[in-house]
């Protein structure tokens, strides 16, 4: 393992406790609420509606893999570079019954069967940790089967430009659209190596794996909101996520994840 790549293990691996301290909190809200954004849930209706087998990379808490059950999915293996999250979430499936499961590991390179997924899903936070593009959008074309289809809801990737001031939106003088990294920061992994690659950098990595792009739409809205910060940057005015529906056109064989 590289050593940015070591050092965000670990700082995520720190960051991921909060899953577990918040254990009861994410069980109330998966079994209560769904954590797929209501564009989300637009962009992946006639997909779910297929009850495809999904495979989450960097899945985190793993909430979106219960939601992706709730609202259609046959099953989903999440995939997490993060012991901590990947027990936690593992544990919040088993109690809740619902046909998750997961493996830990560094991506890409995902330890799964080739063809073994008709949607992968991945997004809210996910592409920032990832250094090499083409090479995580070739494991995805590798994973999908014929006519499956990659699904990505993410932070934009403008958004590290902007401040948190509540006057009126800024630019970081520290930060730049076309650079290649930066050190995060803020929660949930300060001091992290976050990549940085620009949506036509993000387009054309799919592109590269072959896959056959479909939909790409952008958003005011950001994912996620820190408590007690009301930033002039998500007032509306400047693009803060972004999804991304693409799929695969070759044919080849199918296999069980």
């Amino acid at each position: 393992m590289e050593p940015d790549s070591r050092r965000n293990r670990t700082a995520w691996e720190a960051a991921s406790e909060k899953h577990v301290r918040e254990y009861r909190e994410l069980l109330a809200q998966a079994r209560n609420e769904c954590s797929l954004f209501a564009d989300e849930l637009d962009l992946l209706g006639p997909i779910l509606a297929h009850s495809p087998v999904v495979v989450h990379l960097q899945s985190g808490h793993g909430l979106d893999d219960i939601a992706l059950i709730d609202a259609g999915a046959c099953s989903v293996v999440g995939v997490d570079f993060s012991q901590v999250a990947v027990t936690a979430a593992q544990q919040r499936a088993d109690e809740l019954g619902v046909a998750c499961r997961y493996v830990v590991a560094e991506l890409p390179g995902a330890p799964l069967r080739d063809a073994c997924a008709d949607l992968v899903y991945t997004g809210k936070g996910a592409l920032i940790w990832l250094p090499d593009l083409r090479a995580w959008a070739a494991d995805v074309a590798r994973l999908l089967r014929p006519a499956g289809h990659l699904f990505v809801y993410e932070a934009h990737p403008a958004v590290p430009l902007w401040t948190w001031d509540e006057d009126e939106p800024r630019i970081r003088p520290d930060r730049g659209y076309f650079e290649r990294s930066h050190v995060n920061d803020t929660f949930p992994a300060h001091g992290a190596v976050e990549y940085q690659a620009t949506l036509a950098e993000v387009i054309n990595a799919v592109l590269s794996a072959g896959l056959e792009l479909l939909h790409v739409a952008e958003y005011a809205e950001p994912f996620w909101r820190p408590d007690g910060v009301a930033a002039a940057a998500w007032g509306g005015r400047l693009p803060n996520a972004f999804a991304l529906i693409a799929r695969r056109r070759d044919s080849g064989l199918t296999a069980d994840c």
